[in-house]
């Protein structure tokens, strides 16, 4: 079993940059990919980016591409999404997930067995 824990969110003016950490730990060894979500109040959770652990392959969700970057660091067992230029429109719950299944990059919720206890983003004036 994998334990995923997100921080790094908080409240920040619109145009702001954030980064936000996913740190691993347990089974880290079977980990294939960990991807992001988001939750928007009263909606429902979805795909932000996602990046494979060894291989570093990554994908975005169109919307967001060019905004948010998505990386890791295997040494310390975090995977990061720095985001810039933030909008009101990026407040939500952000998730990480990590799937054990060889091969998968998903962006869909229900392919990822493990998720941590997300990280709340305001991004207000």
């Amino acid at each position: 079993q994998v334990h995923l824990v997100e921080s790094g969110g908080g409240w920040v003016q619109p145009g702001d940059s954030l980064i936000l950490s996913c740190v691993a730990s347990g089974d880290t060894d079977s980990i294939y990919t960990v991807a992001w979500f988001r939750q928007a109040p009263g909606k429902e959770r979805i795909f932000v980016a996602l990046i494979t652990w060894t291989g570093g392959l990554t994908t975005y969700e169109p919307s967001v591409r060019g905004r948010v970057t998505v990386s890791k660091d295997n040494a310390v067992n975090t995977v990061y999404l720095r985001m810039n230029s933030l909008k009101p429109e990026d407040t939500a719950v952000y998730f990480c997930a990590a799937t054990q299944q060889r091969g998968l990059m998903s962006a869909r919720t229900t392919d990822y067995d493990n998720w941590g206890q997300g990280t709340q983003v305001t991004v207000s004036s």
